[in-house]
């Protein structure tokens, strides 16, 4: 996909489209069934929660299915993984074979490259299954990923520390968060934990101020044309310092994880140490592996990033993005017939069942079991447009600038004016 508003996914998804057949199964011509041994390595960002044991039981089937066929899979970090595992591979030219695709400006890049294998000849009906989702994962017309969950960001949170702070509802406005945070302080909570240390977590939170401050139009020039002219990039600085000001976040939130044990800020939700977190879809089976019993707790809420009345922004918008899986160019064909079992209907299913996300076949949907995970979907539908992460849509190069701008600010070592700053500079290298 190149600098387009397509990459502003709408997400009108059609439930019309065809699922895909458990055929994703069946032998290619040259899968290795004749004895000649394919290897497969597939790396993937599952490392906790129920989805490392939906993937151990999807290579093992796979294999079943493929006599000659073994499939080395490993989950890693999620930061370790996209940040320095895969790049690393593709420069020295021993990639695995199927691997996590992140869309946007990384994706843009690894194909600039010459690193993915185009997949619309191979696995067309696994494409068309999934609908409007795949969109941020093409480049010129050409699909290079596949994505098996899509959703938005929104709050996960202690529905049971509401209550007990006197909160009836979840908060709609800024200001009604902004009262919420007091009331849980007030009750002896922490009300709000952010895995600082990991940087992206704490960048998410700007990345909300902006989506509702500044315009559709305006995030599409941004990301078209790398123009951060408009007051709005500014002002969403402005608006996440006024709200740090507030003192929302755990003691030592700079160097809090994300998602890794006990004392991240996961974690901390997980075990009632904080009442809420602000996080990606995912966030239900990633709380769940880190509770005592490894179970979603029974307390955990979730609702959308509130709007800002009077502000540029849609209220309505929403921050949100998915996971894929793509091969590298010179992996074998069944890479690509790995890829269409797992975004197969039965695969899919099984995967909303979980709890590890929402799947993006239409018909796995109705597998979703987490009445949150079905919260998120409704808010998915709901949503006028989904915007990509935005340092998933800048790319690496501005990305990582604008994050490092975030942190300093939530550090008091950065100004609002640095973060835009940082971000016209490093796209002035591009």
């Amino acid at each position: 996909m190149n600098r387009r508003s397509t990459r502003l996914v709408a997400l009108g998804l059609s439930a019309g489209l065809a699922a895909v057949a458990l055929a994703g199964c069946a032998p290619s011509s040259g899968d290795g069934g004749d004895g000649d041994g394919v290897t497969l390595t597939w790396w993937h960002n599952a490392t906790s929660g129920p989805l490392p044991a939906v993937w151990e039981e999807v290579a093992n089937e796979f294999e079943e299915a493929h006599p000659g066929v073994t499939v080395e899979q490993t989950g890693y970090q999620n930061e370790e993984l996209q940040r320095t595992l895969i790049p690393n591979a593709l420069a020295s030219g021993d990639a695995p074979d199927l691997f996590q695709v992140w869309p946007g400006g990384e994706l843009r890049d690894q194909v600039e490259n010459g690193y993915l294998m185009p997949l619309d000849d191979a696995i067309p009906d696994t494409i068309s299954s999934v609908g409007a989702t795949v969109n941020p994962w093409q480049v010129d017309g050409k699909t290079y990923g596949v994505p098996f969950t899509f959703g938005i960001e929104g709050f996960w949170y202690n529905t049971e520390q509401f209550a007990q702070a006197g909160i009836d509802a979840p908060p709609t406005t800024l200001d009604e968060l902004v009262d919420d945070v007091a009331k849980l302080r007030a009750a002896g909570f922490t009300p709000i934990a952010v895995g600082a240390g990991d940087k992206w977590p704490a960048a998410h939170w700007w990345y909300q101020f902006a989506l509702h401050s500044c315009s559709p139009e305006t995030l599409q020039a941004a990301e078209t044309e790398y123009d951060f002219s408009d007051d709005c990039w500014v002002d969403a600085g402005a608006q996440l310092e006024e709200f740090l000001g507030v003192d929302p976040f755990q003691e030592g939130f700079l160097g809090t994880p994300a998602q890794q044990g006990a004392g991240s800020s996961a974690g901390l939700v997980a075990n009632g140490q904080a009442s809420m977190e602000l996080m990606g879809h995912w966030n239900a089976g990633t709380i769940g592996g880190l509770t005592a019993d490894q179970q979603v707790p029974e307390f955990l809420g979730w609702f959308p990033f509130p709007g800002i009345p009077g502000s540029a922004g849609d209220p309505t918008a929403a921050l949100g993005g998915g996971d894929g899986f793509g091969c590298s160019k010179d992996a074998p064909p069944e890479c690509a017939d790995l890829l269409a079992y797992i975004l197969s209907e039965d695969v899919q299913k099984r995967f909303a069942a979980s709890g590890s996300g929402i799947p993006t076949v239409p018909a796995a949907t109705d597998s979703l079991e987490d009445e949150n995970l079905k919260a998120v979907a409704v808010g998915l539908g709901e949503a006028s447009f989904v915007q990509l992460w935005l340092d998933t849509a800048f790319g690496t190069t501005v990305g990582n600038a604008m994050n490092e701008g975030i942190v300093n600010l939530f550090g008091s070592a950065g100004t609002p004016e640095d973060i835009v700053k940082a971000m016209q500079d490093a796209a002035a290298t591009l």
